[in-house]
């Protein structure tokens, strides 16, 4: 699918979400990767082969007071 040079990262590279946005719907949530990756935003993945990549964002740190 992607067309950039140097390629972008397939779909079933760990760092796919390194490729370049096709098409960026944030008020829908997703993005649709060069690699054919549809990005959303809670960071949860659909792959084009259909595999689910669930939500991963980072646990927010807590701060306590003293």
């Amino acid at each position: 699918m992607c067309q950039h040079q140097p390629a972008c990262p397939t779909a079933e590279s760990e760092d796919r979400e390194a490729a370049l946005p096709v098409a960026h719907h944030p008020e829908q949530g997703w993005s649709l990767l060069c690699n054919g990756v549809l990005l959303f935003e809670d960071t949860g993945e659909l792959l084009p082969s259909g595999r689910i990549i669930a939500p991963h964002r980072p646990l927010s740190t807590v701060v306590t007071a003293a």
